[in-house]
């Protein structure tokens, strides 16, 4: 197959097979840290007898976003000297050893060391299918294929997470054969992803963009910034929400999974919407929606208006998020050359996690001080504030040209 930029309506997107292999890719993303949580529980039981059980046991889901953190740059960098099809197929590789081995290792070290690698292999694998969008991809494809990216995301971490559930019924190791589900797609996977191939100066509409902006490094820096504090952000929902429904009177664990499920499921239906939105509204104006959106729902919560209203929030910052997630992709995609979309997409992904790991370390203090309430509303402030500094950009272009 021609790995030239082909196709360029948005619909047809869903027909290319280099769209689907990456968005086979993109679900296992979400799946990794996620994917064990309910077998917590039974993990704790089984090794009662080691001294450090509750530590250990709940290091297991956060252990791959810390590996993703130091190594994505790295990942990156490799990925623009070795090519990314070899490093994407290899890290799918990675991923379903090391994430299905707990099925069999014998203690809670060796499972941890384990997790530690499938950080490696997410690394690999977030860094190289956005890379390849890029490489694949332009112009109202790319944009369509980002959104996707996300929603394929938000589906296949449903998916995965309900299963695991149902399985760690069963047996706490079980949930960990879900790992080993992408050796399967790997033939697919294999036969569907050409090698991209580097394209002349002057060879069709991809030409201008392979050298990328002339100030891409500094404007990365900037949109890695604005990635981090967005998912700072987004993450006081799973990291706080149990907790404030609890204070609120709420039965915690019921409510958290209403409104988390709610969440993810309105993110995925609203990112198969992206690419049509941002081919009419630009992403500046995408993101200044999507962060609004977000801002609403976050202040919703905070404001203690009842159930539905929390609710409503909860699908608000999942179709905001969803929106505005894809958006800094494909800025990226817009203003780092072709030959660097590998190290630039290395630095979005460590920006992503980063983000992540950070938001409880913030967040419990703020709660300290002013408490759950004041942590929400003063989240829907900043996300408000960020959504009128997009709108600015869009209207000054601030120039980036095209990317916005």
């Amino acid at each position: 197959m021609n790995s030239s930029v082909e196709t360029t309506s948005v619909d047809a997107v869903w027909r290319d097979r280099r769209a689907q292999a990456l968005l086979l890719a993109a679900t296992l993303t979400i799946m990794a840290n996620a994917t064990i949580s309910p077998a917590l529980p039974g993990l704790a039981r089984e090794f009662a007898t080691h001294p450090q059980v509750a530590l250990l046991t709940r290091l297991l889901v956060p252990a791959p976003s810390l590996a993703v953190v130091l190594v994505a740059p790295l990942v990156g960098v490799l990925s623009d000297r070795v090519g990314r099809r070899s490093l994407l197929l290899w890290g799918i590789v990675l991923f379903a050893l090391a994430g299905s081995a707990g099925l069999l290792l014998p203690g809670l070290e060796s499972i941890l060391v384990s997790r530690l690698i499938l950080g490696v292999a997410v690394a690999a694998i977030m860094t190289t299918q956005t890379a390849l969008i890029g490489d694949y991809f332009s112009g109202a494809a790319r944009a369509a294929l980002t959104g996707l990216q996300t929603s394929a995301r938000n589906f296949g971490g449903f998916a995965f997470i309900s299963s695991a559930g149902l399985l760690a019924g069963l047996s706490p190791r079980l949930p960990f054969l879900i790992y080993a589900l992408p050796l399967l797609v790997l033939p697919f996977l294999m036969r569907s992803l050409p090698r991209p191939t580097p394209r002349a100066a002057g060879q069709g509409a991809e030409a201008p963009e392979t050298d990328g902006h002339p100030q891409w490094r500094l404007i990365l820096m900037g949109l890695l910034l604005f990635q981090m504090i967005t998912n700072m952000t987004f993450f006081i929902m799973p990291t706080q929400i149990p907790f404030y429904l609890d204070a609120l009177g709420h039965d915690g664990a019921v409510m958290t999974g209403t409104v988390l499920g709610l969440l993810t499921l309105a993110g995925g239906l609203a990112a198969l919407v992206y690419g049509h939105l941002a081919a009419r509204l630009g992403v500046a104006g995408i993101l200044a929606l999507g962060y609004a959106a977000m801002a609403m729902g976050i202040a919703a919560i905070g404001a203690r208006a009842g159930l539905p209203a929390m609710l409503a929030g909860g699908v608000c910052i999942g179709i905001g998020f969803a929106w505005v997630l894809p958006a800094f992709v494909t800025v990226m995609l817009a203003l780092a050359p072709a030959r660097r979309r590998g190290t630039a997409g290395g630095l979005l992904t460590t920006s992503i996690f980063l983000g992540q790991v950070l938001s409880p370390f913030l967040s419990l203090p703020i709660i300290a001080s002013i408490g759950f309430d004041g942590l929400y509303l003063g989240a829907g402030v900043l996300l408000v504030t960020i959504s009128a500094l997009a709108l600015i950009a869009g209207v000054l272009r601030l120039g980036l040209g095209r990317a916005l």
